[in-house]
């Protein structure tokens, strides 16, 4: 069997920021850290972050007041931040930069008087907290249906948002339908899909061309693995997600020559190594890189608040 490993994969640097966050965190203000929500959707950070003092909540109500809380790498809305204001919480904000970016698009497109129209997925974390920058103006778009009905009071003034980790081909259908209904729709500046779901994507895409069968390492949870998992079936080969290496079932691989490995943002390099070592255990698998991939070089600085908190905890 040969395997063929994407490049890029694994942790973004959203994600590795948010982690330092916490770790940080619990280093500055000592444990216990609340986390509200996970701090990535993968379970085998989170467990390690628990282990070292973290405590992961749902609500702020659930903080005792004053303690030091991190707010989640996906966002949160205004009302989020208030709460935790009201209860005094050492808030340390590690909401991903580019979700932020997204949040302020829409503070200032709804000054500027448009109705905005936000691409996602219900019940996403995200979501819930780009909605959550306003009390009205904004709508979610789901599907290309939802698309096809959506009303705005002034066609002339209509504006879109993406969630960041949505399918490029998916969500370009949904603007496609949008533009039709609403000539007049303003675009964002940049693409709002983040730089690292827009990258593995593009690497699975060429993968789905010369293997057998694609893993997504990624927890059920994750968007971004599971529109991996999309894409390389879109792409007309098996695909199968795992959180683990546990998962994985030997029926898959038994008639397959060639396998593609992927793992979403959130996922730390410990877990792809575990799927390798189970193909070369139990299929005598040889591994290669992806030589066309590209490695990510991608940094954001930890916010302000952990730096003047903690003086002695200073960046590379």
């Amino acid at each position: 069997m040969r395997v063929i490993l994407a490049q890029p994969r694994g942790f973004c640097a959203g994600v590795e920021r948010a982690i330092d966050i916490v770790d940080r965190s619990i280093r500055v203000f000592n444990s216990p850290v609340y986390v509200r929500h996970e701090i990535v959707h993968n379970q085998h950070v989170v467990d390690d972050l628990r282990s070292k003092g973290a405590i992961f909540v749902e609500d702020v109500d659930e903080i005792p007041e004053g303690a030091p809380a991190v707010f989640s790498a996906h966002g949160v809305s205004k009302a989020v931040k208030a709460a935790s204001k009201s209860r005094s919480l050492r808030a340390v904000d590690a909401t991903c930069p580019l979700v932020t970016k997204v949040h302020r698009q829409v503070l200032r497109l709804h000054r500027l008087g448009y109705e905005i129209l936000l691409i996602g997925h219900v019940g996403h974390p995200e979501v819930e907290g780009t909605l959550g920058q306003l009390s009205d103006g904004i709508q979610l778009v789901q599907s290309v249906e939802d698309a096809q009905y959506a009303q705005v009071t002034y066609p002339s003034k209509v504006a879109y948002v993406t969630q960041t980790t949505l399918s490029l081909d998916d969500t370009a259908e949904i603007v496609q339908v949008l533009r039709r209904r609403f000539p007049a729709l303003q675009s964002p500046a940049t693409d709002d899909i983040c730089y690292a779901t827009q990258n593995r994507q593009m690497t699975v895409k060429r993968l789905a061309e010369i293997v057998d069968v694609v893993v997504v390492i990624g927890a059920a949870n994750s968007s971004n693995s599971n529109r991996l998992v999309e894409v390389a079936k879109a792409g007309g080969v098996a695909a199968y997600r795992v959180s683990s290496a546990n998962e994985l079932r030997p029926d898959w691989f038994s008639t397959k020559q060639t396998v593609g490995i992927t793992a979403g943002a959130s996922v730390p390099e410990v877990l792809v190594t575990e799927v390798v070592e189970y193909l070369g255990d139990n299929f005598e698998a040889e591994v290669e890189e992806d030589a066309e991939g590209n490695p990510e070089d991608v940094y954001f600085p930890l916010p302000l608040e952990l730096r003047a908190a903690g003086s002695d905890f200073t960046q590379p």
